[in-house]
């Protein structure tokens, strides 16, 4: 007889029959590490299933992360960390420099650049959860209509974001093999992608989503801009007196 270390319930089978849980562990080895690996992408909750849906059907797909089933999707936190992740791994492979993402004016220096850089360049999963509810906080002003909380339209922008920063990462491989210039030209097609599907999941049929989460997108982007550039520049009044 055995004891669950799960619910302390008495145990004379392989499983619990109260919890579930088994009795012993299998231990973790090469066939595991495999396992998990192949479960984690081609599994029904996995990222290829979540990356396809968000993509093709993102206002739907997102909905029925909401208020039906959850069960089938990578959740959103880990779907961003796990997407900047696999960018930061290629970013170090093929070195993706600043200027192959946005023009520098003359405001992005010292500390500002740096703070720039580590947003845009080093770690843009991160930056797109920071942003996240920055734009946010604007979506939900013009779409309260609709009834969805700050966090739920955070998680939308989480999946979105995802998705883009993926794009990011296939078209990173392809500038580091062909050395054509090709991230710069893709980020704006990224913007649009950003609006379609964020509009799709208020009202795909009227323009005036579309126009609202434009204009969501650039003011939250402005507040960011403002206070990254106000955070470096007091770094540097600190560090040069």
């Amino acid at each position: 007889m055995n004891t669950c270390k799960n619910c302390n319930e008495i145990v004379d089978l392989n499983y619990c029959p109260n919890c579930g849980k088994p009795v012993k562990l299998n231990r973790i080895d090469g066939k595991y590490i495999i396992q998990e690996i192949v479960e984690f992408f081609f599994a029904n909750k996995g990222m290829l299933y979540t990356i396809r849906k968000v993509l093709i059907n993102p206002g739907d797909s997102v909905r029925q992360f909401i208020a039906e089933d959850r069960h089938r999707y990578v959740k959103p936190i880990t779907f961003i960390l796990i997407t900047s992740l696999i960018y930061a791994l290629v970013n170090h492979l093929f070195s993706i420099k600043a200027e192959d993402i946005y023009q520098q004016s003359e405001m992005f220096v010292g500390s500002v650049s740096v703070i720039f850089n580590w947003m845009l360049i080093d770690y843009p999963g991160y930056s797109s959860i920071i942003t996240g509810f920055f734009v946010a906080f604007w979506i939900k002003l013009f779409f309260k209509k609709y009834g969805y909380n700050i966090f739920e339209i955070f998680i939308l922008i989480c999946f979105v974001s995802g998705v883009t920063t993926i794009i990011t990462t296939i078209v990173a491989i392809i500038q580091g093999i062909t050395h054509l210039k090709l991230i710069e030209t893709t980020s704006y097609l990224l913007m649009g992608y950003f609006i379609w599907a964020i509009g799709q999941f208020f009202d795909r049929k009227k323009i005036s989503s579309y126009i609202k989460v434009f204009i969501s997108f650039i003011l939250g982007s402005f507040v960011l801009g403002f206070i990254m550039v106000v955070v470096g520049t007091i770094i540097d009044v600190i560090k040069y007196q």
